[in-house]
């Protein structure tokens, strides 16, 4: 009777767990020049792109988007060679752009964007991490045929887009 009874709810959670599941909507379609995507709170913006472009192979693209996000910026310190990092939260993310391009066999993400407070104030630059916030972030990625590589230059420590 126990048997019968674990196996039973144990179904029952399956089930559930796949009506979830089935509920959940796409986060991105296919386009004739690419895809678009739309995360949702909490969803990792960078994360999912990153998954994105391992899942449909892109060799490179360009990216637009806009929504609502916690930031995190990295203001290129040349001194350091590294980024100085500025987390914020709850902003309107106005407009982000960036490519994607390869570095070592793993997408390589380069990514700047305006965002705007209650008070309209703005603040930009490099985008080191990024998570959806109230709403959605809407993106738009335009694939490139060539595969494009990452490296570092020598000069400057930074990475850069080789041709």
């Amino acid at each position: 009777m126990n048997t019968i009874f674990f196996f039973l709810v144990t179904a029952l959670c399956c089930l559930s767990f796949l009506s979830v599941q089935a509920q959940q909507p796409a986060k991105y379609i296919k386009t004739p020049t690419g895809y678009v995507m739309v995360l949702r709170q909490g969803d990792n913006v960078l994360t999912e792109l990153e998954q994105l472009t391992l899942t449909e192979k892109i060799p490179s693209a360009s990216l637009t988007g806009f929504g609502f996000v916690h930031p995190t910026f990295g203001f290129w310190n040349a001194k350091k060679k590294d980024y100085e990092p500025k987390a914020m939260r709850d902003m309107e993310l106005a407009s982000m752009t960036g490519s994607i391009a390869w570095k070592d066999g793993k997408p390589a993400m380069h990514v700047h964007g305006v965002v705007t407070g209650k008070d309209f104030k703005a603040f930009g630059g490099h985008i080191l991490g990024l998570e959806v916030g109230t709403g959605s972030v809407e993106i738009t990625i335009t694939v490139h045929p060539n595969q494009l590589i990452r490296e570092t230059d020598q000069a400057t420590g930074a990475m850069v887009l080789r041709l």
